[in-house]
């Protein structure tokens, strides 16, 4: 009998007064309980029941070896009642992960919403326009967006956004609009690393992929600012659908090559528990999975609902 079940045992003698009492307690016939205790005392070199034919009392060993006992038992439950609660309801830290720009749009409401919902969670939210590692940096849920490589964490599919090209209207009006990738060349271009290559641009005809070089006026490493240089004529630009959407509602932006588009950049949800997720997580995936598919801003495709939550390979 291990060490936990015989404080147990002993626990039981006391609180009920008797061998038999303890039995019954813990569902153990009585020579069980007395190799139990006998076992308890010769591992810790002392008595620690004193034994009349009328009662059973712990002696001062016994009083001071018991109290030690309640405390590691209590601690146990505790904390036994604790890990389930985890399972059970939305509780403790909950540190998510999205690119700068999509969790600025689309995930930080969401976010604020939910902490609001669940006042027992506590969020650690991370905007970072780099891959995170989860279990290595301690994320519970990371947004992800582009094709996903081998691994053990689970991916939610949200939707798809597109590579498109943009320029305002008044560098097109300046300096003419490009008719094919190729014709890129001949126009000054602002390459953002997030979503392409700075020397070459990637694009698609006839179902084959094209790549284009090209010699880019401006490189950037953040989404905002290819979309300023766009704006100010500094020269064509490459994004993601989502990082333009807000510039072509209003006009100063405007989608071009677009019958060049190369195939749709899948978004996903990832996080690296399965079944019985923990309370905080699967809440969280309940509340904001669905709002984010109907993104006007993530194209969803049919097929990739059916694929509910899936590893991917």
């Amino acid at each position: 009998m291990d060490k936990l079940r015989e404080m147990e045992v002993f626990v039981a003698i006391v609180d009920r007064g008797s061998f038999t009492g303890a039995s019954d307690k813990l569902g153990l016939s009585t020579s069980a309980v007395s190799r139990a205790l006998n076992s308890l005392e010769a591992r810790i070199g002392a008595q620690l029941l004193a034994r009349t034919t009328r009662s059973v009392r712990p002696t001062d060993a016994g009083a001071a070896y018991l109290d030690a006992c309640r405390k590691v038992l209590d601690a146990i439950t505790d904390a036994e009642a604790n890990t389930a609660a985890f399972h059970i309801k939305p509780v403790g830290t909950l540190t998510i992960s999205a690119p700068v720009l999509f969790g600025q749009r689309f995930v930080a409401p969401l976010v604020n919403a939910f902490a609001l919902r669940y006042p027992d969670v506590s969020v650690n939210a991370v905007y970072i326009d780099r891959t995170t590692r989860l279990i290595e940096e301690g994320v519970d849920i990371a947004i992800r967006i582009g094709h996903l490589g081998d691994s053990t964490t689970f991916a939610v599919p949200l939707g798809f956004v597109r590579r498109r090209t943009y320029a305002a209207p008044a560098y097109l009006a300046a300096r003419g609009e490009p008719v094919h990738p190729r014709d890129l060349v001949n126009h000054h271009c602002v390459s953002f690393t997030g979503v392409t290559h700075p020397l070459e641009w990637v694009f698609s005809e006839n179902g084959a992929r094209l790549p284009v070089r090209l010699q880019p006026r401006m490189i950037v490493d953040l989404a905002p600012a290819a979309v300023s240089a766009a704006i100010d004529c500094v020269g064509i630009t490459q994004l993601l659908s989502y990082q333009a959407a807000p510039e072509v509602l209003n006009g100063s932006l405007r989608p071009v090559l677009s019958a060049f588009e190369p195939e749709s950049v899948p978004v996903n949800l990832l996080h690296v528990e399965r079944r019985g997720a923990s309370g905080k997580v699967r809440a969280f995936l309940e509340f904001v999975t669905e709002s984010l598919r109907r993104s006007a801003h993530l194209q969803f495709v049919d097929s990739a609902v059916a694929l509910g939550e899936a590893m991917y390979a």
